[in-house]
């Protein structure tokens, strides 16, 4: 009989280590941590969605520009578009993240997106999702 072993990180198997931040910053002391690679993938992930390309500072490049998509005419050629945007970002700056599932789904009344991402981990068994939701 076959079973799925459990495959951790080596960064997850010290105790008490942040691995990275968590958001939103507002932590007691500025920001909380991470103390699981998959938190801190989660974490980096929504950042760079929520980020346009040029927002940080001496790294011009960093960012979906998402946004930016997001608020032209809703259509079903824009929505592929930002699917396929969204994949190649994540191919591109997270290549240990595989996308199972990208979703938009639209309300063109309320000019509002909500983004799903379900994704596995390369190299282990862990899968999350992600929900964004975009408005003004």
């Amino acid at each position: 009989m076959a079973f799925d072993v459990k495959r951790i990180n080596p960064l997850d198997l010290t105790p008490r280590k942040a691995v990275g931040i968590d958001i939103p910053l507002s932590g007691q002391a500025v920001f909380n941590q991470t103390f699981e690679t998959k938190d801190a993938i989660k974490a980096n992930l929504i950042n760079y969605f929520l980020t346009n390309k040029g927002e940080r500072f001496l790294n011009p490049e960093f960012g979906s520009n998402i946004r930016r998509l997001l608020f032209e005419n809703i259509t079903e050629e824009n929505l592929a578009e930002i699917e396929a945007v969204v994949a190649d970002d994540l191919e591109k700056y997270f290549p240990r993240v595989k996308p199972t599932v990208i979703q938009l789904a639209s309300n063109p009344d309320t000019n509002t997106i909500v983004f799903f991402l379900r994704y596995a981990i390369v190299d282990t068994n862990i899968e999350d999702e992600l929900i964004i939701n975009f408005d003004e």
